[in-house]
């Protein structure tokens, strides 16, 4: 019987220092109005499996919260980044964000989803929480940035994590940590998925 590779549980701060930096390089597409979003979102319809992410212009005033500024969705190969004050909200994006056939996967989902219902209310459907399915690997580290490092072997930056997301012209750098982390939430579930497939097939009958 063939051994099947030992997943890492944990890592610390250091091991994922030490793995290179790395950033999405594809296609990235900003949408900025209501009729790019139109186009955007029936593009979009035709991928089952979407990274997702959401940005919100950061509060450091007790009581004082912000509505999401951005969200993100990432195909294989490209990652469109709206932006919602620009695009009518979330209009253009509620069939989308209701479908049950379009896949939509992040690292903590449920924060995100009950952000953006507040911003404006729709039936979500689809969205997939990446952790459910580390923790059943196994996996102990629940961050995007320990779960790329662990399945991905790569080291993200989470600088942007903190700018103003609200400002009228995001820059190159937000754009590129934007869709960097929904491209890599993408992959994470189709490695995270492929081991467990595996595991599955090798458990003895």
């Amino acid at each position: 019987m063939n051994s099947q590779p030992r997943i890492t549980k944990r890592l610390a701060k250091d091991a994922v220092n030490a793995l290179p930096l790395w950033q999405f390089g594809g296609k990235i597409f900003l949408v900025d109005t209501e009729e790019l979003a139109r186009s955007a979102v029936e593009c979009i319809l035709s991928y089952p499996l979407l990274g997702f992410d959401t940005e919100t212009r950061p509060s450091f005033r007790r009581g004082q919260h912000y509505d999401p500024a951005v969200v993100q969705l990432a195909t294989a190969e490209e990652v469109f980044i709206f932006q919602l004050a620009k695009c009518g909200g979330l209009n253009q994006l509620i069939p989308l964000l209701e479908s049950e056939t379009n896949l939509k996967v992040c690292v903590g989902v449920q924060e995100d989803v009950r952000r953006l219902k507040k911003f404006q209310e729709f039936a979500p459907g689809g969205f997939i929480e990446l952790t459910h399915i580390t923790d059943t690997l196994g996996i102990e580290d629940r961050s995007l940035r320990k779960l790329c490092a662990i399945l991905l072997g790569i080291r993200i930056s989470k600088r942007e994590q903190t700018s103003d997301w609200g400002r009228d012209r995001l820059t190159g750098g937000q754009l590129r940590y934007a869709a960097t982390d929904a491209w890599v939430s993408r992959q994470i579930y189709e490695v995270a998925t492929q081991m467990l497939s595996s595991e599955i097939k090798h458990v003895p009958s």
